[in-house]
């Protein structure tokens, strides 16, 4: 399962994260909050941009589910925002015509 938007349909986060999250993506500013997130020179593609936030957050998980003090809720909500977010930007697949 490699393909991004197959990754973000199978994650399984607490409601409240999630929650969050979609409440947060209307401030979401690609051009200000990727370039926070994901520290490369240029803006990356969505595609890009998105496996970058992926492994970012599946190392966020892991550390909110050791319960490691150094875990931040704001950063992972960050995270799922810029994550959502980026999937919206992705190209939809055309659906298959039934001739």
């Amino acid at each position: 399962m490699t393909d991004p938007i197959s990754i973000l349909h199978a994650m399984r986060r607490p409601r409240l994260l999630i929650r969050a999250a979609r409440f947060g993506i209307a401030d979401y500013r690609r051009e200000r909050d990727l370039s926070r997130l994901v520290k490369l020179a240029r803006t990356p593609s969505p595609t890009h941009a998105l496996g970058a936030l992926l492994e970012q957050e599946e190392r966020m998980e892991a550390t909110r589910q050791a319960g490691d003090a150094s875990y931040s809720i704001a950063r992972h909500v960050e995270l799922l925002i810029a994550m959502m977010a980026e999937a919206r930007l992705l190209p939809r697949p055309k659906p298959m015509s039934h001739s």
